[in-house]
């Protein structure tokens, strides 16, 4: 036999049933997804890239935001070279996010490229406003903000001292660079170094590479000669090839300072710099605060509050070296 209900009868009871369902579940509802992209310059299954990613979902999760509940997040990992790059960043600008997170320097240069209105937050840029991202500190005034890694160049000196201090014999040093994609041609922090190496009667080489092969040619031939340590400056070129960089530095027994702590756990001597994935959380509350109104150009670029020493044991008894007591004694962590 049909069933047959009125009209009105029918409303009425499906409104009946629309308010009973859970107050929370209408709200989930009606709460609209925002959209997000990440641009970063390492693999996506780099390890240190997923703990970067991990922080700064925490950081989100800590704010009110979470994946599949009110936010959309875009990814492009790991492209490498300048027109890559910009390639990488003009498909991400094309689905048009909100914001933009942006790791290191090349990165955000190649989105500066192709936006100056979706508002970015770089994380890890050490020279922001030699770079033209920002006009000053306190005061970026464009579309990009962001977190430094280093307070001034003058820091990289330490790197400097470091390797002096672990490795006594030192008197010539090697700087790997990417001309084309570090801060300020890369000359950011070879120039602190080369005035700090005068200190030391240590001379100082430039080598300049864009990939892996140049990397291997680079260290293969300055260590030709005896006494040699290598600084790794960070840049798109060294942070993704640090595995081999680590592994070129142990063939050819050259000591080396680099300058984040993954470096080490990955059996590089020593390490000094920031805690890297600390900044990927620190950067959600920028990405918060423009989500909901804030505007890039008023918030002033943060630098870093945290940094840490790390020394790999293993690697300094295979370099016959010994850890000055005072170095034991201000390291954060002494990788066994």
């Amino acid at each position: 036999m049909a069933i047959h209900i009125r009209r009105r009868e029918f409303i009425s009871a499906l409104g009946g049933g629309v308010a009973t369902w859970p107050i929370a579940a209408l709200a989930q509802q009606a709460e609209r997804f925002r959209r997000i992209g990440v641009m970063t310059g390492l693999a996506e299954n780099d390890p240190q890239n997923q703990l970067n990613i991990a922080a700064f979902r925490q950081g989100l999760q800590d704010l009110g935001w979470s994946v599949d509940r009110n936010i959309r997040i875009e990814f492009r990992f790991g492209a490498e070279g300048a027109v890559s790059i910009r390639a990488a960043a003009a498909e991400l600008v094309d689905k048009e996010p909100e914001v933009i997170l942006a790791q290191g320097t090349a990165n955000t240069a190649g989105l500066h490229q192709v936006t100056r209105t979706i508002p970015i937050v770089f994380t890890v840029v050490s020279d922001p406003v030699g770079s033209g991202f920002v006009k000053s500190l306190a005061h970026p005034g464009g579309n990009i903000t962001g977190f430094t890694n280093f307070f001034e160049p003058s820091f990289a000196s330490r790197w400097l001292e470091l390797l002096k201090e672990m490795a006594p014999s030192v008197t010539r040093v090697a700087l790997l660079l990417n001309p084309d994609l570090g801060p300020s041609g890369g000359l950011y922090f070879v120039l602190p170094v080369e005035t700090a190496a005068q200190t030391f009667a240590m001379e100082v080489t430039r080598i300049p590479v864009h990939n892996a092969a140049e990397i291997e040619h680079g260290v293969e031939a300055f260590a030709q000669k005896p006494n040699g340590g290598l600084i790794v400056p960070p840049d798109a070129t060294t942070l993704p090839n640090r595995d081999l960089i680590v592994d070129l530095a142990a063939r050819f027994r050259l000591p080396a300072v680099y300058p984040y702590r993954f470096f080490v756990a990955s059996g590089g001597l020593i390490s000094y710099g920031i805690a890297y994935a600390d900044v990927f959380r620190r950067a959600a509350s920028y990405v918060d605060r423009i989500l909901r109104g804030d505007k890039p150009a008023e918030l002033p670029v943060q630098i870093p509050t945290k940094f840490e020493l790390a020394i790999n044991l293993k690697t300094v008894k295979a370099l016959g070296l010994t850890v000055p007591q005072m170095l034991s004694a201000i390291a954060d962590e002494i990788i066994e």
